[in-house]
């Protein structure tokens, strides 16, 4: 855990922020060059402000009897942490809709490239999570698990929940799900990156295979990954709202999918 990058009297930068606005330069620069097109910096500009509105509305509102009806103000500090991710993707999506809409573009033309670097990006901000010490797993004995410092949030849960006393100097091993979703982010990275290079860009696929794959894969992560949090989860039922949004998630990607090889086979 490390969540000062640099803290040098004036000078303060967050590790995390820092991991999410380098994931931020390197999708947008990436996507610009593997698809050739010099355009898309207003887009991802749009798409980087929604997506961390969106993430951070979706944190307030899962944590808010938690944390913030007692200190309404702190909701606008997104440089302590606090962001869902499918809280920003589904804001994002809207947002890419209405830029559609304006740009008189149909909304699967751009969106495989955006798919393609998307995971790259994501990583970047679970590294990032790691160093701020949110989004952590259950207490584990295994050989991956690890302790966070006083102060973290994995800490303060515990001592909350009395599993260790307030003098205790770092928390229970836990599993590090953030790196864990890290490295699977970065595998589905190279799939999506190599799916858009052979079939979109070389033209061998109508759109959205990419959109498609990369909705499908990022929902089969993120569902089994939610049984190995332990950071605290609000519920749907037995499925915690993560799990929810992944099952509309997958059956929206299985869609765009169908939708793709069904247009790829009548052109044919």
């Amino acid at each position: 855990m490390h969540p000062d990058l640099i803290d040098i009297a004036f000078l303060h930068i967050k590790t995390y922020g820092a991991c999410m606005a380098l994931g931020f330069i390197l999708c947008w620069k990436l996507a610009e060059r593997m698809s050739g097109r010099k355009d898309l910096g207003d887009l991802f500009m749009y798409l980087m402000i929604s997506g961390v509105l969106g993430a951070r509305i979706a944190y307030v509102i899962e944590h808010w009897k938690d944390e913030f009806a007692a200190n309404p103000m702190s909701v606008v500090r997104i440089d302590q942490g606090g962001l869902v991710f499918y809280g920003g993707l589904i804001l994002a999506v809207v947002v890419y809709f209405v830029w559609c809409k304006a740009k008189k573009v149909t909304f699967l033309e751009t969106a495989d490239i955006m798919c393609a670097v998307l995971p790259l990006g994501h990583a970047f901000g679970r590294i990032g999570c790691f160093f701020y010490g949110c989004c952590y797993g259950r207490i584990s004995d295994s050989v991956f698990a690890i302790r966070f410092p006083v102060h973290s949030p994995a800490w303060y849960e515990q001592v909350r929940d009395g599993l260790i006393a307030p003098s205790a100097k770092s928390s229970l091993p836990v599993l590090p799900t953030q790196l864990f979703e890290a490295g699977a982010l970065l595998v589905l990275f190279a799939v999506a990156a190599t799916l858009y290079v052979k079939f979109i860009k070389a033209k061998r696929s109508s759109p959205g295979l990419v959109a498609g794959a990369y909705l499908v894969m990022y929902a089969l992560v993120r569902f089994p990954m939610e049984y190995l949090r332990g950071d605290p989860r609000a519920e749907v039922g037995f499925l915690s709202i993560a799990q929810t949004i992944s099952l509309g998630v997958f059956l929206f990607g299985c869609a765009i999918l169908a939708f793709s090889l069904y247009k790829g086979r009548a052109t044919r």
